[in-house]
């Protein structure tokens, strides 16, 4: 007899997770607490547009292809490769750089600022190429059973690598480069992982490589949210459902073992394993009432950045934008040590905008243009009100319409706001926290919250805050490194 496994939520982990487990023989039924699967991975539909809701692209795909080919589908959206990556400019000069994946390319944009950029980025990589080399398959895609474990396994990476540990992002690309602004647009990807170059560690450089050699950026076609239709239309041909509109709120359990979830509606979910794709921290505490994992001990974690996310339909084409656009600010890293609890951080504020229609025509209607603006705030543990979200969101509107020529308040058809309010409230995300738990050495790897429960043996997890961490590759792996634990449960 087939053992049954409930998936609670149906973010990317937990959809990876149910085809990789119903290939393998289980029976497999989703719970999903919102009207649509995705999770943070999601799209908004108002007034004939189309936006993306949370991540807007993804890197790594390799991992895209060994889940397919392990799920035994086909792949089921697709995707292109983005070049250049993304444009940067900066408000003090009214530059913008654009990135480009062609080394001597990119060196041209800089050589005002930056003399000899192809020779000293050829180096950075090429320690970011080392960097992963000896940490991703070592570290980053497989299970730890103990903190031993854990420290074991990292004592198996190369010698060379240590210092990197001790040493933040910024310091890593300090290292490298003398321009504040190579500094500043390298090392915006600490913020992909949620946190700033200032308190993310140089470990995380690695990224860099993964950006511009190693494998680089993609875009969905239609929209990232083309990846959900297509995996649920593979659940659909394996007939596998998912109950929308059924949040977990309670649980019994029976012989030590869990053994049932209970919806907000009093409906009992029965199951032999339980996988669980909400936030790993906030369902052990809201859920199993864990008392390390109540709200007082979750708000002395580090957390990733809450975010101010609007979408705007606008009435006529936006000039010098491209699909991926960051702006930034004059005060890079005064900035960056406010935005995480100063709520008053967004005089001169540092955002990113997606222009969707600009590689997806039909997102908009003819004529008009897609927007997608991220902005990093603090989470509610440090601004709590946000009665003032239209004075902030039209301030920064004000600043994009100075950097591309254009007013672009007076052309707005369509607007949707999420504080992170909404972040936590559609998405059980604690505080917030738009990506999950942060990336620092005391929680990363074995310090992460385990994907596998303290308590119950048939209870499993996947998804940004258990191992490996945040971003759409991480989850396909945690989804990967779940799995395992099931098969290996039973």
């Amino acid at each position: 007899m087939r053992k049954k496994v409930l998936i609670v939520g149906s973010g990317l982990a937990g959809l990876a997770a149910a085809l990789r487990l119903s290939r393998r023989g289980y029976e497999v039924v989703l719970v999903e607490k919102n009207s649509k699967a995705g999770g943070r991975l999601n799209q908004l539909k108002k007034d004939g547009f189309t936006f993306d809701v949370g991540p807007s692209f993804f890197s790594m795909s390799y991992e895209f292809d060994e889940f397919v080919k392990d799920a035994g589908i086909k792949m089921p959206f697709h995707f292109v490769e983005l070049d250049p990556l993304y444009t940067v400019n900066f408000l003090a000069t009214g530059k913008t750089y654009t990135m480009y994946k062609d080394l001597s390319k990119l060196a041209e944009e800089f050589k005002d600022v930056e003399p000899n950029l192809e020779e000293k980025i050829r180096k950075y990589l090429n320690t970011g190429q080392k960097i992963f080399d000896g940490t991703v398959d070592l570290v980053v895609r497989r299970n730890y059973n103990s903190l031993m474990h854990y420290f074991v396994t990292l004592m198996k990476a190369p010698p060379t690598l240590m210092p990197v540990l001790f040493r933040s992002f910024w310091q890593q690309v300090s290292k490298y480069f003398d321009s504040e602004e190579v500094r500043q647009i390298l090392s915006l990807v600490a913020f992909f992982v949620g946190r700033t170059p200032f308190d993310t560690p140089a470990v995380y450089s690695l990224l860099s490589y993964t950006e511009f050699v190693h494998n680089g950026y993609f875009n969905v076609e239609g929209g990232m949210y083309n990846i959900v239709e297509g995996l649920c239309n593979e659940l659909k041909k394996q007939n596998i459902t998912v109950h929308y509109n059924t949040e977990i709120t309670g649980f019994t359990e029976k012989n030590g073992k869990l053994d049932s979830l209970t919806d907000s509606n009093g409906k009992e979910w029965n199951a032999d394993i339980f996988l669980i794709n909400a936030d790993a921290a906030w369902f052990r505490g809201k859920i199993f009432n864990r008392p390390e994992f109540s709200e007082e001990k979750l708000d002395k974690l580090k957390w990733t950045m809450g975010t101010l996310t609007f979408y705007l339909g606008v009435s006529e084409k936006i000039p010098n934008v491209h699909h991926h656009n960051y702006y930034l600010g004059s005060n890079f890293k005064e900035y960056a040590n406010k935005i995480f609890t100063n709520p008053d951080s967004f005089e001169k504020p540092y955002y990113y905008v997606n222009v969707l229609s600009r590689s997806n025509p039909g997102c908009a209607p003819e004529g008009c243009e897609s927007l997608f603006f991220v902005c990093p705030v603090p989470d509610l543990r440090y601004k709590a009100n946000w009665d003032d979200r239209e004075e902030i969101v039209n301030s920064i509107i004000a600043d994009f319409s100075k950097r591309v020529g254009m007013d672009v308040q007076q052309k707005i058809v369509s607007k949707t706001i999420y504080t992170p309010v909404e972040w936590r409230d559609q998405f059980n995300l604690h505080k917030g926290s738009a990506l999950g738990l942060a990336h620092d050495m005391n929680q990363i790897g074995g310090f992460r919250p385990k994907n596998f429960d303290e308590k119950y043996k048939n209870v499993f997890y996947a998804g940004a805050s258990t191992v490996p961490g945040t971003g759409l590759p991480m989850v396909i792996i945690s989804s990967k490194l779940a799995v395992e634990r099931i098969e290996k449960y039973g």
